[in-house]
């Protein structure tokens, strides 16, 4: 068990014990790093963990996923502890929530009811609120047993002839599934308008970089510091869930627009991943993807294995060569010293796609401006094309968005060799 400093408790409301069921036969370093992880996402919605522990489950029973042994000593803890709060980091199903609540008396949140916890919490824009409120639907819905009195009890049928009506259950069942039908007609209605906006941008001639990354890698602070923007960023998981653009300036172009978006997660929950879909979809749309890893963290590693199977999900796949091109920012290289294991490997020659940066202090960002420019102008083709002397608005915009290297005029037609990344092309193709 890792205790903690039981000064920085505020009330006995807010102490929560932090329990995961290591069913993977993990290492220990993995083990720790997925209690700590789980001690900040409670950190993330102001519960304070007094102490984490995990156990070994080889075969999870059904009525409450640990032994009862196991459920013993977590009672124990509980009282030890003087927490009200038990959190699971891994998937219960109602049954097992229930029966631990009944068992240990306190209140049990999963690893899928603490992310939706804080993504609730955390929602700004109009779009994020349906799409957590959807997920939590999503998730609850699953979730209504008959383990409460009032969900057994029988309401009046409609009209004068009564009947045994609907069980407080099945009412609760039919309004969950009415607000979802209308929730997805809303956020269906916004996917249109983002689609809009997205189809806009690619008609412009300003390229989009999208952020990416595990939670807490520091996007928001390398956004803020490329954008001048004050986006939220903290030493927090999910300081950043609403995704957030703005222009900065890029060598070789009028200017970019720079895209911050939701930090990823290993195990995020199935339920967001399909409510925030349509904003994930951004970072497929983009020209640049750049991958923002912690390389300070010790499960860097892992870490940056789970964004790229979230990535490989949207249709984003370095190996297949699938989506935009990736770029890797190694951050947080001020928190590295001689004597870190990480040291050598930042240290190294790294791949023509990585650079180290800090974010914090603003050292190597300059260098990952320019490979963001030189990627954008890698794998660029010439075609040749004829354009009417009077179409004025076109030519300004291949000059604005290409190279023009030869132009002949026939008639009333410029025929032109013109040089221009595959995005331009189609950009410009779209155009007529």
């Amino acid at each position: 068990m890792i205790p903690f400093e039981k000064e920085s408790i505020d009330s006995k409301s807010h102490r929560a014990l932090v329990v995961h069921p290591d069913m993977a036969s993990l290492s220990q370093t993995a083990l720790e790093h997925r209690l700590v992880e789980a001690v900040g996402l409670a950190a993330a919605i102001g519960l304070t963990a007094t102490a984490s522990h995990y156990f070994s489950v080889r075969k999870a029973k059904p009525a409450t996923l640990f032994g009862s042994g196991q459920v013993d000593q977590i009672g124990a803890m509980m009282t030890e502890q003087e927490a009200s709060i038990l959190i699971v980091d891994g998937s219960l199903s109602a049954i097992q929530q229930r029966n631990l609540e009944e068992k240990l008396d306190v209140k049990v949140i999963d690893r899928t009811g603490l992310i939706l916890e804080i993504f609730g919490a955390r929602a700004a824009t109009a779009e994020g609120r349906l799409q957590v409120e959807l997920a939590h639907l999503d998730y609850q819905a699953g979730r209504l047993v008959r383990s409460w009195t009032h969900l057994e009890r029988q309401r009046g049928g409609f009209g004068f002839l009564g009947g045994p009506g609907e069980t407080q259950i099945e009412s609760d069942r039919r309004m969950i599934r009415d607000r979802m039908a209308k929730l997805r007609k809303d956020l269906a209605h916004l996917r249109k308008t983002r689609a809009l906006h997205r189809d806009r941008r690619q008609r412009a001639p300003w390229p989009v970089i999208a952020l990416v990354g595990y939670t807490n890698a520091g996007k928001s602070t390398l956004f803020n510091r490329l954008t001048g923007a004050d986006v939220f960023a903290e030493d927090l998981l999910f300081a950043t869930l609403d995704p957030t653009m703005r222009e900065f300036p890029l060598p070789g172009y009028d200017k970019a627009i720079l895209s911050d978006t939701v930090g990823f997660v290993s195990d995020l929950p199935t339920q967001l991943v399909a409510a925030f879909r349509a904003t994930l979809e951004e970072v497929s749309a983009a020209d640049i993807v750049v991958h923002v890893r912690d390389i300070s963290h010790e499960a860097s590693d892992a870490q940056a294995h789970d964004v790229r199977q979230i990535l490989a999900d949207l249709g984003v796949s370095e190996d297949a060569g699938e989506g935009p091109p990736v770029i890797e920012a190694w951050n947080k290289i001020d928190k590295i010293g001689p004597e870190d294991p990480q040291y050598a490997r930042i240290s190294a020659p790294l791949p023509e796609n990585v650079c180290t940066i800090s974010a914090e202090t603003g050292a190597g960002v300059d260098i990952l401006v320019d490979l963001i420019a030189k990627t954008l102008s890698e794998g660029y083709k010439s075609e040749q094309i004829t354009v009417a002397v009077s179409d004025g608005k076109r030519m300004a915009w291949l000059h604005e968005n290409g190279r023009i290297l030869s132009s002949e005029q026939d008639s009333d037609n410029l025929i032109l060799s013109v040089e221009m990344s595959p995005r331009n092309w189609g950009r410009y193709h779209a155009l007529h």
